[in-house]
């Protein structure tokens, strides 16, 4: 049974779930990158029966890294270039990263702070994919109580020493956490180890928020009162 004095506590993935992903941002990415409107047609959980390689990775024939390294080296060939997922995300990204992170996710983590709960992101490739840089610019990240990255841990989701890492951080016990992250594996693997998880469908980012409140208890009153002081 949860402790009486151990609040809920909140563990989000980042890709995805915190930030709006590329597949929906392929114009915006064309458009900064010099690409005619079009090129990019892979659009992953948006339409798996035209992405052949996210059906691969669903299926653990790859991995989600393996797959964004894939489309990034095609991207870059596309420019003639040799990239990395890190280089995709800079190039395509623009001048303001914090463009690219849910409305949703920021106004979620705000209710949470000003009800009183910690809340953090565990994530497999943070840094990997960001960069040190790009991490120092994001507002939200700044609002955050424990950042718990792969890229330093070696430790990926569904890994359940991941959920153990990401739990103590926030200093909260696994049953009063609620996770979220868009992978299903990563779900399961959440709900093995304990605590509370959503599966993030990334078509539907403002239900799932709403969802993710409702378990966390954030009551009108709490949303409204945040929404005074923002």
């Amino acid at each position: 049974m949860p402790r009486a004095d151990s609040p809920k506590a909140l563990l989000l993935d980042f890709g995805a779930v915190i930030s709006i992903t590329l597949f929906e941002r392929h114009a915006h990415t064309e458009t900064n990158i010099g690409l005619a409107p079009g090129t990019l047609t892979w659009r992953g959980p948006f339409d798996p029966a035209g992405d052949r390689l996210w059906t691969d990775m669903l299926a653990g024939k790859i991995s989600e890294r393996d797959y964004w390294a894939i489309r990034a080296a095609e991207v870059g060939r596309l420019k003639g270039e040799r990239w990395d997922m890190a280089t995709l995300i800079v190039r395509a990204g623009g001048p303001d990263p914090n463009a690219h992170v849910r409305p949703e996710a920021l106004a979620t983590v705000r209710r949470a702070k000003a009800a009183g709960l910690r809340v953090g992101v565990l994530s497999n490739e943070l840094e990997l994919f960001h960069g040190r840089e790009e991490m120092e610019t994001l507002d939200i990240l700044q609002l955050m109580d424990s950042i718990v990255d792969a890229t330093h841990t070696g430790v990926l989701k569904p890994d359940p020493r991941a959920y153990v890492l990401g739990c103590a951080a926030l200093g909260a016990e696994p049953e009063n956490v609620v996770f979220v992250d868009d992978q299903k594996r990563n779900v399961e693997g959440a709900r093995r180890a304990g605590l509370d998880a959503v599966w993030f469908d990334v078509t539907r980012a403002a239900a799932m928020y709403a969802e993710v409140e409702r378990r966390l208890g954030l009551s009108p009153a709490t949303q409204a009162a945040e929404g005074a002081n923002e």
